[in-house]
């Protein structure tokens, strides 16, 4: 065969990549047994919804926990699980395809480790924020469930680096941002369309901005290239 055409793409893509996205495609696949009523028995249809009610991010449970001064491990694990589980398989679908696509992307120039603590750090970082929307707002918000925030740190993670690289050949940086764009209009015709947006979009956005600043850190050199790019002003 000619050289390249034997590769595997799915070979392709790096370990830490996979770390994240095979328990979203095996939960799926669980899920799928159940409703078929290959795992689970007539109970399997339900398997989704229970996982859901384990694994979903209250925003109502740490300000309870504070407020009645204990601490939950099984509660406070939520803000680390409820990216694992969706919804719907249309939910889950869209998920897993960006983190496996902007996951690779990220993945070339991130530590395996860091592309780790950037998901979780959207993840973490997005659903805080949510709950102090919910605080200073009053607003009794529901659940987050999904890994939408975590892919949108993604999303963060890829700017950053368009962004970087556009400030190195001095071009437009504001066209690092026309990805995030373009995902926020996507999800308001969406919403509009089919509803049920509620305010989980608050801890997308959150995730964005999580994701991008901890490109500082993450990232080799990046406070440094940034700086640079500043002082070249």
């Amino acid at each position: 065969m000619r050289p390249g055409y034997d590769e595997s793409p799915i070979n392709a893509l790096p370990a830490a990549v996979w770390a994240l996205a095979l328990p979203m495609i095996a939960a799926e696949v669980v899920f799928g047994l159940g409703a078929i009523g290959f795992i689970g028995g007539a109970q399997g249809i339900g398997l989704r919804l229970n996982a859901m009610e384990m694994a979903a991010y209250f925003p109502q449970l740490p300000v309870r926990m504070w407020q009645l001064g204990i601490f939950d491990l099984r509660s406070a694990a939520r803000i680390l699980t409820y990216p694992f589980v969706h919804g719907s398989v249309t939910h889950a679908l869209f998920v897993i395809v960006f983190t496996l696509a902007l996951g690779k992307m990220v993945a070339e120039q991130f530590r395996p480790w860091a592309l780790i603590a950037l998901f979780f750090g959207a993840s973490v970082g997005g659903a805080s924020i949510y709950t102090g929307f919910g605080l200073l707002t009053g607003l009794d918000l529901g659940p987050l469930i999904g890994g939408y925030p975590a892919v949108y740190g993604l999303v963060g993670g890829f700017t950053f680096l368009l962004w970087v690289r556009l400030g190195v050949e001095n071009a437009n940086r504001l066209r690092a941002f026309t990805l995030i764009g373009a995902l926020l209009l996507f999800q308001l015709v969406f919403g509009l369309l089919f509803g049920g947006a509620g305010y989980g979009w608050i801890a997308d956005i959150a995730g964005f901005g999580v994701g991008f600043l901890l490109c500082f850190v993450l990232v080799p050199g990046g406070w440094q290239r940034a700086v640079a790019m500043i002082r070249r002003r």
